[in-house]
C-alpha cells in the first residue's frame, strides 16, 4: 500500500526515530543476507511502482552530478561540459556539482526525464534500496523515505522481515 505523497513527510518524520534506533542496530548486527533481502524488497516494490506517476525526487530534490555524468549529459546536449556547467549547475556546500535549482531542468510535464537515457548515476540508482552494502547508507535511506513513497514501503517492510 502506497503512503500517498501528501502525506509522505509527516509519515516518515513519525517513523523517524523509530527508524534511526533499526538502523543503528543494523550496522551493530548485519543479518548475512542483508543485501539479498534488501534486493528482493526492491524488486518486489518496484514491480508494483510507476514512477511516472510519482517523480516525487526530480520535483523535490536535485542529483549530485559527477564528472562523467556532466560528460555523458553535455555530449548528449551537444553542448561543451562548460557549457553545461554554466547552464544548469551550481557547486554546493560539499563542493559538489548539483542542479542550479528544482524541480529538475529535465523533468517534463508528464513525469518523464528528457535525459533518461544518460541521466546521471545517482537518478540511475535511485532511491539506492538496492545497492550493496546497504547498511551504510543509512543517513540516505532515512532522507529517501520522506522523498520516495516506494523507499518508504522497502523500510517498512523491511523491518518485519528482519526485526532486529
Amino acid at each position: 500500500m502506497k503512503p500517498p505523497l501528501n502525506e509522505l513527510g509527516k509519515l516518515a518524520k513519525d517513523k523517524h526515530i523509530e527508524n534511526k534506533k533499526y538502523f543503528v542496530k543494523l550496522k551493530n548486527k548485519q543479518p548475512k543476507n542483508l543485501d539479498y533481502v534488501m534486493q528482493d524488497l526492491h524488486d518486489a516494490e518496484f514491480k508494483k511502482t510507476d514512477c511516472l506517476k510519482c517523480a516525487n525526487c526530480c520535483k523535490t530534490t536535485g542529483p549530485l552530478f559527477t564528472s562523467a555524468d556532466i560528460e555523458r549529459v553535455s555530449k548528449h546536449l551537444k553542448q561543451k561540459p562548460q557549457q553545461f556547467i554554466d547552464q544548469y549547475l551550481r557547486i554546493d556546500e560539499d563542493q559538489d556539482y548539483v542542479l542550479q535549482s528544482v524541480p529538475c531542468t529535465f523533468l517534463d510535464n508528464e513525469n518523464a526525464c528528457m535525459i533518461y537515457d544518460v541521466r546521471p548515476k545517482a537518478c540511475r540508482e535511485f532511491p539506492h534500496t538496492d545497492r550493496k552494502k546497504f547498511q551504510q547508507i543509512s543517513d540516505l535511506t532515512l532522507r529517501n523515505v520522506a522523498i520516495c513513497p516506494a523507499a518508504y514501503n522497502i523500510v517498512e517492510e523491511m523491518k518485519k522481515r528482519m526485526p532486529l
